[in-house]
């Protein structure tokens, strides 16, 4: 048989590509060894994606691990000379841990790392190279960028405490302005701060216009220096920059990054394929004084680019559809009427069919019907572009979606609940039952109480009742059970409510649809 790029998979494809566009660059192929000593990312935690890695003891006795990082090895032996800026890539497979799985899993990772003597001109050249890997990839894409240094200045310039960042930089990174404005008071900012910090949601688009509306809201001069540094960005790259985002509310790893980072996205495939940015802190930790700017492509996600349309997706023509998941039952019988009076019914009534698709090719809305427990897992996994989904199932999922609404239905709250003569006993573990495991142990994480937890499927207050546990982590709506069963709440600590979630990569690529939908829901909510 004859060898042709149609033999291969976009991965495969993807790979000869990128090596000649990176040697083409003068880049030098790093060659990893599969394990290192473990002691490399024991000090240098922080700066790993999961602080969990495989280890085992070495024939020589050395505690070694299966390498999950290739970046960090990279820096620990570049040792740039002062001024020479050492180019690097590399095509290798990293173990992390799944979070969807609850074990191990392979990465393949390309990517490439300049470190040294970083200019602009180095930051240019890797943004350009990161544009290219897109754009070998021959499908629709989009690259944004951000700057760590215009987020910090402004959290600087509002004097917010060091407590409450990390809290306010994810709502940002999620896009969640209820919950992002609420956190900003709490965290002792007034409502002027609260407002301006949300401010920042509005940053996203076209890279010039973004970058002008961005200079009219700069407070302080780290936050003008970090738009000066992206000015000669956009100046550097000309034309070969058209196309690129700008979205300053993208924030996240604030302890790795420190200046430029950038994302990538690929349309049919519902993460994000590329990750890069600056990152001094870690570089400096092996050779002082120098940097570091790179990034790297996340090749098993592109396999999703071979794999046919799902039926459901066929039809339609060259229409661009939201597909919504909706959850089964009484809060989904309310958020399709919230969207049946913003304009998006669908031409059959879903509670009159056993069909579990229905839409409307008018709207360009199709709805599935779902597990409320799935809505999010639909959503994160690109199956579903938007969906309506309660807080609770959201927090206990993890999933990594944008979270731009709270619709304020199907109001209740998370409690700790127990009966009423309940005394903690600190000398000892608490018993915990639940269905909520994650909520629960983060809750108890955060106050430092050790805890045991029983997980349960149903009729939690039986619990603590038959003794199996001290008390219960659950929603309560009116309290009447608790009472009916000579329980009462100890303690209120997450409000509960029906969310408007987006897949992070549909949110990029039909950004207009889904917000008109979103702009409608709200007036629909208003009424």
């Amino acid at each position: 048989m004859e060898l042709t790029p149609q033999n291969f998979t976009p991965a495969e494809q993807a790979t000869f590509r990128l090596r000649a566009l990176y040697e083409q660059g003068g880049y030098r192929k790093y060659r990893a060894s599969r394990f290192e000593e473990y002691a490399l990312y024991q000090e240098y935690q922080r700066f790993l994606p999961d602080p969990q890695v495989i280890t085992f003891t070495d024939l020589d006795g050395k505690l070694r691990a299966i390498k999950p990082d290739v970046t960090l090895s990279i820096a620990k032996t570049a040792q740039p000379a002062p001024g020479e800026c050492k180019r690097f890539y590399y095509n290798e497979e990293v173990c992390r841990a799944s979070r969807e799985s609850h074990t191990f899993q392979t990465i393949h990772q390309m990517g490439l790392e300049c470190m040294g003597e970083v200019d602009e001109a180095v930051q240019a050249e890797v943004l350009h190279l990161a544009l290219a890997s897109l754009a070998a990839l021959d499908v629709p894409t989009v690259l944004e960028v951000s700057h760590m240094g215009f987020v910090t200045g402004l959290l600087d310039a509002l004097n917010v405490p060091d407590a409450y960042r990390a809290r306010l930089v994810e709502l940002l990174c999620d896009k969640n302005e209820h919950e992002l404005h609420k956190a900003a008071l709490h965290a002792g900012l007034d409502a002027a701060g609260a407002d301006t910090l949300c401010g920042l949601l509005t940053l996203h688009g076209p890279f010039g216009a973004t970058l002008t509306a961005a200079k009219a809201t700069a407070a302080s001069p780290a936050q003008k220096a970090a738009l000066a540094e992206l000015q000669a960005l956009q100046n550097a790259l000309g034309e070969a920059g058209r196309g690129l985002q700008l979205d300053l509310s993208m924030a996240d790893e604030a302890e790795y990054y420190n200046g430029i980072v950038f994302t990538g996205y690929v349309a049919g495939v519902p993460r994000a394929v590329l990750k890069g940015g600056q990152y001094d802190y870690l570089m400096q930790r092996f050779t002082p004084g120098a940097k570091a700017i790179g990034f790297a492509m996340y090749l098993d996600e592109l396999e999703r680019l071979a794999a046919p349309l799902p039926p459901v997706q066929q039809q339609g023509g060259e229409k661009v559809w939201l597909n919504i998941a909706l959850p089964k039952g009484r809060l989904g019988d309310k958020a399709y009427a919230l969207l049946a009076g913003a304009g998006y019914s669908a031409n059959e009534d879903y509670n009159d069919t056993r069909k579990l698709v229905v839409e409307n090719p008018e709207a360009g809305v199709r709805y599935f019907l779902v597990k409320p427990s799935d809505v999010a897992i639909y959503v994160e996994h690109g199956a579903a572009d938007i969906g309506i989904v309660g807080k609770d199932i959201l927090t206990e999922s993890g999933a990594d979606v944008y979270e731009l609404l709270d619709t304020g239905m199907g109001k209740c709250r998370m409690c700790v609940a127990g009966p009423k003569n309940f005394v903690d006993d600190e000398s000892r573990a608490l018993r915990v039952a639940t269905k909520f495991v994650n909520i629960a142990r983060d809750h108890y994480e955060r106050r430092g109480r050790d805890i045991d937890i029983v997980k349960l499927n149903g009729s939690i207050e039986l619990a603590p009742i038959l003794g199996l546990s001290d008390v219960i982590v659950d929603i309560v709506e009116t309290g009447t059970t608790l009472k009916e069963n000579d329980l009462t709440v100890i303690e209120e600590f997450m409000p509960i409510s029906a969310r408007f979630i987006a897949n992070k990569a549909s949110y990029k690529f039909k950004y207009a649809q889904l917000t008109e939908l979103l702009t409608k829901m709200k007036e629909a909510l208003a009424q």
